[in-house]
């Protein structure tokens, strides 16, 4: 065999041990660090308090963890797919407590946020005095503030998930009577999502009863050229015009 080959071979094989050496550190450093934050957490009359002992145990059990850990992630996908059967079936208070579940699991997830934001919105939308059309009652009233909170709390899981800022745009202009706060969710929703009709006519309308009425004619100006639903062409237009004689927008 060639010296060069042998070198080359001696080199592979100091660096397969290196990454090897490298690897078992950072499981060791991980077992470590995670039998430290324990010992720190643990009361007296806890579980063991040395590092060592922590660190024991830990690698006795670590796979039965690793299996209870994406159990509990699966679980969390079970129920956010049972929240979305709810849904399908008009049943938006079981898929709201399905999707509360799915939470528990997955906290830092935004699209249940979103979800969650939107079963409640729905919920509230439906939570009337018996026969009295839209009478604020403290269900509806819990039912806005849960949707609320739902989708501000999506946003600030991730900043240009644009769906919870278009379900806020629709809950402050047409439910909570606050377009102002609409606006910015909005213009930064068209940023997301541009071109998108719907959340034009909810943007210009905020824009219209928050007094902006420029901004409000210009995207009913540019609505018509951007859809080809008769409608919605027909709508704009009439909202454009209904700006122009001063006239409340329905």
């Amino acid at each position: 065999m060639k010296k060069d080959t042998v070198i080359g071979l001696l080199v592979l094989i100091a660096i397969a041990g290196l990454v090897t050496g490298f690897t078992l550190y950072r499981k060791y450093k991980a077992r470590h660090d995670l039998a430290a934050r324990i010992a720190e957490l643990s009361p007296q009359g806890g579980p063991p308090k040395k590092i060592e002992e922590l660190q024991e145990a830990i690698t006795l059990y670590e796979a039965k963890i690793e299996q209870h850990v994406r159990d509990a992630v699966q679980t969390g996908v079970y129920w956010k797919i049972l929240a979305t059967r709810l849904q399908d079936r008009g049943l938006y208070t079981d898929a709201l407590n399905a999707i509360t579940r799915a939470i528990e699991y997955t906290p830092q997830e935004p699209v249940l946020h979103y979800m969650r934001g939107m079963y409640a919105a729905i919920i509230a939308k439906n939570s009337y005095d018996t026969g009295v059309a839209r009478t604020e009652t403290p269900q509806r009233n819990y039912y806005f503030s849960l949707a609320e909170q739902a989708y501000l709390r999506a946003i600030e899981l991730d900043a240009g998930y644009g769906r919870p800022r278009y379900g806020l745009g629709i809950l402050y202009v047409f439910e909570l009577d606050r377009p102002a706060e609409a606006i910015p969710h909005l213009e930064r929703y068209l940023e997301i999502s541009k071109n998108n009709v719907d959340a034009m006519f909810v943007l210009a309308r905020a824009y219209y009863v928050n007094g902006q009425n420029q901004q409000a004619l210009e995207l009913y100006e540019r609505i018509p050229s951007l859809t080809k639903d008769p409608k919605k062409q027909t709508d704009a237009e009439n909202n454009k015009r209904t700006i122009l004689n001063n006239r409340v927008i329905q």
